[in-house]
């Protein structure tokens, strides 16, 4: 039997940001819009805006940023990754992040995960995949440390 694209959704987000991430899925009227030539799950949109999508390669979520906003608070300082002052403008505007503007970082981010940056006052900044493990970014002066995706200041999907 077949499992539905949401139970499957439900699956990969409880993987990747524990059980917090299912609240995403709460919402009243999601859309899965599936690959016409592979019929596998390409993004979930909510209100006929894309909201998650599933990276094709290894078949993780990447959350728009109101999938995001979202899930900020439920995650408890889980994956999240804080930038510098000086930096956060940069962030937003969907720049990377460099480890010397990593202020704090979850210890249990590793590197390849989609993690949430956020200033030192919890605001969020952007969504990205880390390059780093949460240690490295702390101990590292050099590199990027988290390739953004979506920054909170531009469109960018």
């Amino acid at each position: 039997m077949p499992v539905e694209p949401l139970e499957r959704l439900r699956a990969v987000l409880r993987y990747q940001y524990g059980e917090a991430a299912e609240r995403l899925l709460r919402k009243e009227r999601l859309e899965v819009v599936l690959s016409k030539r592979t019929g596998k799950m390409r993004e979930v949109r909510a209100a006929g805006k894309p909201f998650i999508s599933i990276r094709a390669k290894d078949g993780y979520a990447t959350l728009s940023m109101e999938a995001a906003k979202e899930l900020l608070t439920a995650l408890k300082g889980r994956y999240l990754v804080t930038a510098s002052r000086g930096a956060a403008s940069f962030i937003a505007q969907g720049r990377n992040l460099f480890a010397k503007h990593v202020v704090s970082a979850d210890a249990n981010i590793r590197p390849g995960e989609e993690v949430l940056v956020v200033d030192e006052d919890g605001k969020l900044l952007a969504t990205g995949r880390a390059l780093l493990s949460g240690e490295e970014m702390l101990e590292y002066n050099r590199g990027v440390a988290v390739k953004v995706r979506r920054g909170a200041g531009n469109a960018k999907v």
